[in-house]
């Protein structure tokens, strides 16, 4: 009997033992709670592995992982049970410890959609991530391919070391997405922990929650396209028809029809973009005044060429233009994280209009450097003249093709108040108010330091008219800004009435701002200059004349960069159901 006991205990697993820690004073949950900070990560995983408990784990995470690899025609995809979110945030922690991310980003959320009635109320918890949409806005705008989509598992995954931080792709996005990085100067997602599935193992969002309310699924592409018509994705969700998300919600229960995001009624200002504001209103201002530039000849008549050409209005006005084009280009440089790559911005002309602005700007600024330095070269026979006349129109056809550029980059993201009208409507009415603006300037400014006596005439002829041109687009382009403020008395929260709502609210001192600058330049400004060359001589009045002028330009270039700072601050974008803040 003895011989058997000493047998049994001998076979036993010999465990090394680690001495005991102090019993801890106070209540049970006091002594488990030390028990749990105490506890290394090695040791949590024995004791898993002592109890039996991980083998039962890992399959529990096999439930949660599709049996197969995608055929063709599938994808993975994310399927979030919304009986079963709690909104605990785990998969949140998760992510963010998976990809090391930083303390303010996320490349998950947890939102919360709110309805039905005040005896039955409805509250939902949405987990969101990236969603893998079967045509990708992101990978469609990236002017540099930073973005692929994974031809076997569908997965979109970004390219970091490819991507120069332009963030175009945020604004793309319906669903805020990607996320970008300033410390770094680029943008990242979730690419569905992609290293984790190809080995098998659970991505970081799946394996952490504690209700099993996310997995990964084979979806059928040509059924996510199908669905997308009955836009059945998610209430209060953008329309799932822009990029067709792949990510299944499913519920067991019948969700009311009024259930909408938590801050569904609240509205905040947008990024403003600052780079990109002086880069659009700059590149307008030339374009513009390079087209009044070379109208000028036609506008002034046989008449009056010869003065012009010898005070050579025509290559001033040139190479004013010319620098506002510079600049801007050089503005915009400030826009990307890392400026450096910004010569990748070719690469995605293709699908890109980004690119398409990038190249089409480029080229404009080529042919006006000529265009300016054929103005500034020695008197050219009849057929330079001709020459450099064809030259003159082929910068304004491309920089007008350049601004149709910029109006597709803003029209293609399916914000209302970038739609394509207003954007057409806003970038052409700013490139000729300000190309008016410019030529009105160098008509006044130029003659108070250079030959008055021969220039008069010219000033006298030209100035008026354009002035009360100038006039005319000022007081339309006012009234069409102003007609936005019409949505405040809309009862539906639509993205222009957001916008509304932020003009006079948040953004109400710059909308002022705007008003009274628009004013300025562009009602009171020309009239001022339209009294002062009725009363001007030839010897006289000309450096009041310059000076009314030269406030004129200003009022009206500082009101058109608030305009544009407007465009982006008061752009409400779509996204995905949020929480109270």
């Amino acid at each position: 009997m003895t011989s058997s006991i000493s047998t049994s205990i001998s076979t036993l697993p010999i465990v090394p033992l680690s001495p005991a820690p102090p019993e801890p004073s106070g209540s049970l949950l006091d002594r488990l709670l030390a028990e749990q900070q105490d506890l290394t990560a090695v040791e949590a995983f024995a004791r898993l592995h002592e109890r039996g408990e991980l083998e039962l784990r890992m399959k529990r995470y096999e439930r949660l992982l599709p049996a197969t690899a995608p055929a063709d025609g599938q994808q993975y995809a994310f399927e979030v049970d919304l009986d079963r979110c709690s909104g605990c945030k785990a998969c949140v922690t998760a992510c963010h410890n998976q990809n090391g991310l930083d303390t303010t980003e996320a490349w998950r959320d947890v939102g919360l959609l709110i309805g039905g009635t005040s005896q039955l109320p409805v509250l939902q918890h949405v987990t969101t991530a990236c969603h893998h949409c079967v045509s990708p806005a992101c990978l469609t705008a990236c002017p540099v391919d930073a973005y692929e989509k994974d031809p076997v598992t569908g997965i979109v995954k970004h390219l970091d070391d490819q991507c120069f931080g332009c963030q175009y792709c945020t604004l793309a996005c319906p669903y805020d997405v990607p996320k970008y990085h300033a410390g770094k100067g680029i943008v990242r997602k979730c690419d569905m922990c992609s290293t984790r599935l190809a080995a098998g193992e659970a991505p970081a969002c799946v394996q952490a929650c504690p209700n099993e309310a996310i997995a990964i699924r084979v979806v059928n592409v040509q059924e996510v396209i199908e669905d997308a018509e009955a836009a059945t994705f998610l209430p209060a969700a953008p329309d799932p028809q822009i990029t067709y998300p792949t990510t299944t919600y499913k519920t067991t229960r019948v969700l009311p029809r009024n259930m909408l995001p938590a801050d569904y009624f609240q509205v905040s200002r947008q990024h403003p973009h600052l780079p990109l504001v002086v880069m659009l209103v700059l590149t307008q201002l030339s374009v513009g005044a390079f087209g009044w530039g070379v109208g000028l000849e036609w506008l002034a008549g046989e008449e009056l060429m010869k003065p012009i050409a010898s005070m050579s209005i025509a290559s001033v006005q040139a190479a004013v233009a010319l620098a506002f084009g510079l600049l801007a280009l050089a503005a915009s440089t400030f826009h990307l994280g890392r400026p450096h790559y910004a010569f990748r911005a070719v690469l995605g002309i293709r699908h890109s209009w980004l690119s398409r602005e990038i190249v089409a700007f480029g080229l404009f600024a080529g042919l006006a450097c000529a265009y300016a330095a054929a103005l500034l070269s020695p008197a050219p026979d009849v057929l330079g003249v001709e020459l450099v006349r064809w030259l003159g129109w082929s910068v304004v056809a491309v920089g007008a093709a350049a601004v149709f550029c910029s109006v597709m980059i803003y029209a293609s993201v399916q914000r209302e108040l970038w739609s394509f009208a207003r954007s057409v409507v806003r970038f052409s009415l700013t490139a000729v108010l300000l190309g008016l603006a410019t030529v009105v300037l160098v008509l006044t400014v130029w003659p108070a330091i250079g030959r008055t006596q021969l220039m008069l005439p010219v000033t006298q002829s030209l100035a008026p008219r354009l002035c009360w041109i100038l006039l005319g687009v000022s007081l339309g382009k006012l009234a069409w800004e102003l007609s936005l403020l019409r949505y405040l008395l809309s009862r539906a929260m639509t993205p222009l009435r957001r916008s509304a709502l932020l003009s006079v609210r948040e953004l109400a001192t710059p909308t002022v701002a705007r008003f009274a600058l628009g004013v300025l330049g562009g009602i009171i400004g020309p009239l001022l200059v339209l009294h002062q060359l009725s009363a001007m001589t030839p010897e006289t009045g000309w450096l009041e004349l310059a000076c009314s002028a030269g406030v004129m330009f200003g009022a009206t270039l500082a009101g058109e960069l608030i305009e544009r700072y407007l465009f982006f601050a008061a752009a409400t974008a779509p996204r995905m159901p949020g929480g109270i803040q």
